[in-house]
């Protein structure tokens, strides 16, 4: 063989790992369906419902479901009346649709945005779990999930399930800090391994192709991987007590 075949050969492999390459790159972009700059925008909004579990951390329980649950029933109605009322689609869409993903429009799937699947997760996580497992899998979408999107947009380059696998360790290195960061009920070095085994197995299903939004998927499974890792190896612990 001679060398020039070898060198066009080879030539051919690396344009055609390029262009691989260039396909998984645009693939992972037309999947995000907004522009980077509205992503900005949308997730230094979505930033903002960090104010939920450290709002929570100060109330109780009560307090907490009877603000969350007429204000999820509000979002709700209005992200459901888009579809079938015209002079609210109008408004709707007038003022918020720039910042929606294009399956967030999609009259025919009608599917929730992300800031009423938001609400959604985060009334879900105060009724069904503890205090302190709820703030926790809240702070970790909040800051996890925007880290994931912005890096993923950014810098995703090779695939992991539906979505970057750049992304995917954004979300879990964020994932990890905030449990890090987050008080913790026993002071046992255990709970942090909870946390990080919560977080790993959350950075799956967020990337996982699925019909729940992940706003929902990720803070409920991390709440009860955690729920059940503190059930079977630290089960002297009381969730319940105050943080």
């Amino acid at each position: 063989m001679s060398a020039s075949f070898r060198n066009h050969t080879t030539d051919q492999r690396l344009e055609a790992m390029r262009q691989e390459s260039t396909h998984t790159t645009d693939t992972l972009h037309h999947a995000a369906t907004i522009d980077y700059k509205y992503e900005l925008i949308r997730k230094g909004i979505h930033l903002f419902s960090l104010s939920i579990p450290i709002i929570y951390f100060f109330i109780t329980k009560e307090l907490a479901l009877s603000i969350l649950v007429p204000l999820t029933g509000a979002f709700l109605v209005v992200d459901l009346a888009r579809y079938y009322v015209p002079s609210v689609s109008v408004w709707f869409y007038r003022w918020f649709g720039w910042l929606l993903r294009h399956y967030e429009q999609d009259s025919s799937r009608k599917r929730l945005n992300g800031a009423t699947n938001v609400m959604i997760a985060a009334t879900l996580c105060v009724f069904i779990f503890p205090k302190f497992i709820a703030i926790t899998a809240l702070a970790v979408l909040v800051l996890a999930d925007s880290t994931s999107a912005l890096v993923g947009r950014r810098f995703g380059r090779q695939p992991f399930f539906a979505k970057s696998a750049e992304g995917a360790l954004a979300f879990f290195v964020a994932g990890v800090l905030v449990i890090l960061v987050t008080p913790k009920l026993g002071g046992f070095s255990l709970e942090y391994a909870f946390g990080i085994v919560a977080v790993a197995i959350a950075t799956v299903v967020e990337s996982l192709p699925s019909r729940i939004d992940d706003n929902i998927s990720v803070p409920l499974t991390i709440g009860f991987v955690l729920w059940g890792l503190y059930a079977l190896l630290l089960p002297a612990v009381d969730l319940y007590r105050l943080i």
